[in-house]
């Protein structure tokens, strides 16, 4: 099984609110295939809400999002990899049986689980309970899971976190690979990705206004 291709993903003056406050106040975007999605902003300017949104964790009370190409027969957010700040592993299973159980969840299969370890430089550790590995192993494992379920959207908040610059370097080219064969990737991010296609969305402190 393989996924349809994309074209892009757009936003058309989106607008959420959280707890009486204006997160999103009529925000618009194109993310295009081949081409990263850079969101930066200030802490609050609602980076992450975005994600949020887009990977159908929140609804919006105003605008749409659109895909174009894809399956028709599936949401925006079951086409998308939200790669968050939760590392949502389960810490007596093995590195390798966190990760096979996403495969199995996630739908359309796509790397192995050693190969997609192997990958991210855990192949070592594949019989390793999680709960052992460090924070920065703990980010690369979870970030694997974007490898072994084929999904053309990758939607990634701060990826390279808790990350050396070995990882960091490592991740940035599985990064790179995706947009290479198609793929729409958002990243929210504080720090610099070195991606050799991508534009910038930068959220403006306005965006933090009261709600009416």
């Amino acid at each position: 099984m393989t996924t349809a291709a994309v074209e892009r993903l757009t936003g058309e003056r989106l607008t959420l609110d959280r707890g009486g406050r204006r997160v999103l106040d009529g925000l618009s975007f194109t993310a295009r295939a081949g081409t990263a999605l850079i969101v930066t902003g200030a802490n609050g300017s609602g980076k992450s809400t975005l994600l949020r949104l887009v990977a159908g964790l929140l609804r919006p009370v105003g605008g749409r999002l659109a895909l174009t190409g894809g399956d028709p027969e599936l949401t925006i957010g079951q086409q998308c990899h939200y790669f968050g700040h939760q590392d949502a592993l389960k810490g007596p299973l093995t590195v390798a049986e966190n990760l096979a159980f996403w495969r199995d969840f996630g739908g359309v299969p796509a790397l192995a689980v050693d190969a997609a370890l192997d990958r991210v430089g855990l192949g070592r550790l594949a019989g390793l309970p999680a709960a052992y590995l460090s924070a920065g192993q703990r980010r690369r494992l979870a970030f694997a899971r974007l490898l072994v379920t084929a999904r053309p959207v990758w939607l990634l908040d701060e990826p390279t976190a808790a990350l050396d610059a070995a990882a960091e370097a490592r991740l940035t080219e599985i990064v790179a690979g995706h947009l290479a064969a198609g793929g729409v990737v958002m990243a929210a991010t504080h720090l610099p990705l070195a991606l050799p296609a991508s534009e910038n969305l930068a959220l403006a402190p306005g965006n933090g206004e009261r709600a009416a």
